[in-house]
């Protein structure tokens, strides 16, 4: 289709950009290290590691990889860690051994982690000790040439980390029993690693950086082939957009998502890495009071998110007396951003809420709103440079202008395949390259687009399309409603009817108050015919909410 969306492009955005700017992540890596050597890169509980020291470390790790357990080019090095210094430091030090890292969810189950592990191949795994216990029951590690443990201190230094690991086993007894015999520990791995030179390693762009596992909150999970070029291309495309706001060396960026997920992983760590920026790392983003308290020790510039984050964010009383004259950059992404959310948040902090748009699969940005938004404009924005979209119906061809269709996308950080999967490669893609993303979305005259819904959330109500977000974003709005779910569930006069799952702010707030709100905001057969009230949504470990667990529990119940 045609590219209307360049039109709308800020000032000095490109409509292409060069994916051949560096030769690899590692070449990204080393250029940042030797630029902003005696920066700040990484803290996380008050310890930080500067680029230099990022730069040693990675390096020893490299090079146990490959003197100590002779991993080749290519293997698969699996990481299960939350955000602690040890994960840039990890992820670092395999792509510069040559390696492949293999993101695994900590809060993974044993048959989760299982799968993983056997269909990426992996040969080795560094997990939190915190959930080592989960890796005792998992055949797979005992093949593996190791399981390097680590601790949530380990690298705050003594004595602190002393005292933390303390706490953390003794007192809070975060830390389950485990035994995972053979397994060697993180300091050692350094130790060993440090004893001989990594041999330098420089991978091209069409070698595989990650096999990115989607959620798989929708079946097994496949592995996204991410190359270096995809994750080069994303960079470059995020860093184009942001440039005119965001300067080199100087900012401070939150990041509460972990970055075992693609979001933080390229919007936080590899971003900023290559800006010379801050990454204020935070284990656990669902202690809003702690984060609330680490977020007054440090001035941000930027902050990323999902629409649960932020919203946790507004209602804690704490956030509000926070200072926000820093900040230059919030972005959305992950799940739609709520107008409650966004409005409340502009409130507060005098900054706009901006949605992004992306997948696992596209590295994972596909389009951000420009920087100079006045205010939440329900878009997930425009298309990043190099990068084509395509609304097409069930059977490939493109809607007419204005209509809603398939967000097909096209570009440079478009990964290449599903790992050992040809066939579920083959049915996302269309001939011409186009990869489905099923997300149903329309373009509006400027090339802003707007996500409908899931196809799959889709509910049909007598004939009727009914979009989850749509009716979501009604409830939202409602003062007395903190959180909000809507899904489809079977009902024998119309097929489908619409249930909405509600946390409440407001104890009194009945289910006849939440339908009479949404009509007089929505055509009828838009408005819940059923309510219920909980006190939590299920969610991921990212904070996006599960429609598909509340949808599963609704038509077990029938």
């Amino acid at each position: 289709m045609e590219k209307i969306w360049l039109r709308s492009y800020p000032p000095g955005v490109p409509a292409e950009i060069d994916p051949t700017e560096h030769a690899s992540l590692v070449d990204l890596f080393e250029r940042s290290v030797a630029r902003f050597a005696d920066l700040p890169a990484f803290t996380h509980m008050g310890r930080t590691l500067t680029y230099r020291e990022v730069d040693r470390l990675s390096a020893n790790f490299a090079s146990f990889l490959q003197h100590g357990l002779g991993l080749a080019p290519g293997s698969r090095v699996a990481l299960m860690l939350p955000n602690v210094l040890q994960y840039p430091v990890a992820m670092f030090g395999i792509l510069r051994a040559g390696c492949v890292v293999v993101n695994v969810n900590p809060l993974y189950t044993p048959r989760e982690v299982s799968h993983q592990l056997r269909d990426a191949g992996a040969e080795a795994i560094v997990v939190l000790e915190n959930f080592a216990h989960t890796l005792d029951e998992v055949p797979e590690v005992r093949s593996l040439k190791a399981a390097v443990v680590t601790s949530l201190a380990e690298m705050l230094g003594a004595p602190r980390s002393w005292v933390v690991d303390f706490v953390v086993r003794r007192v809070k007894k975060m830390v389950p029993p485990w035994r995972l015999p053979g397994h060697r520990r993180w300091s050692e791995a350094l130790r060993r690693g440090a004893a001989r030179p990594m041999t330098r390693v420089e991978p091209g762009l069409e070698d595989v950086a990650f096999l990115q596992y989607t959620g798989g909150t929708t079946g097994v999970a496949k592995g996204a082939v991410l190359l270096h070029r995809n994750l080069i291309a994303n960079v470059l495309q995020a860093t184009a957009w942001v440039q005119s706001v965001l300067r080199e060396g100087e900012e401070r960026v939150v990041t509460a998502l972990p970055l075992y997920h693609i979001f933080a992983l390229t919007a936080n760590c590899l971003v900023f890495f290559r800006l010379g920026g801050h990454n204020l790392l935070i284990t656990n983003p669902r202690d809003i009071d702690g984060l609330v308290r680490e977020l007054s020790k440090w001035p941000f510039t930027a902050i990323t998110g999902v629409n649960t984050l932020f919203n946790a964010l507004v209602h804690h009383p704490g956030f509000a007396k926070l200072d926000f004259s820093p900040l230059k950059l919030t972005l959305g992404g992950g799940m739609a951003v709520q107008q409650a959310v966004a409005q409340k948040w502009q409130q507060l902090t005098g900054r706009p809420l901006l949605e992004a748009y992306g997948l696992t699969e596209t590295s994972p940005a596909v389009t951000i709103n420009p920087l100079d938004l006045p205010a939440f404009n329900h878009s997930i924005g425009l298309p990043l440079p190099s990068t084509e979209v395509s609304l097409r119906d069930d059977a490939g061809a493109e809607v007419p202008p204005g209509d809603a269709g398939e967000l097909c996308v096209r570009g440079p950080q478009v990964m290449r395949e599903y790992w050992n999967r040809p066939d579920e490669t083959a049915k996302v893609f269309f001939p011409d390259g186009f990869l489905r993303t099923g997300d149903v979305a329309r373009m509006d005259e400027r090339g802003f687009l707007y996500i409908v819904d899931r196809k799959k959330d889709m509910i049909l109500v007598s004939g009727f399309n009914v979009y989850p977000n749509e009716v979501e974003d009604v409830i939202a709005l409602h003062p007395g409603v903190l959180e909000v779910a809507v899904v489809g569930v079977p009902d024998e006069r119309s097929g489908e009817a619409v249930k909405a799952y509600v946390v409440r702010r407001d104890p009194t707030l009945d289910a006849e108050a939440i339908r009479q709100w949404c009509r007089e905001r929505l055509t009828p057969y838009k408005v819940p015919h059923y309510v219920e009230f909980r006190e939590e949504l299920p969610k991921t470990q990212v904070g996006k909410i599960l429609r598909r667990a509340l949808r599963e529990e609704a038509w077990r119940q029938g």
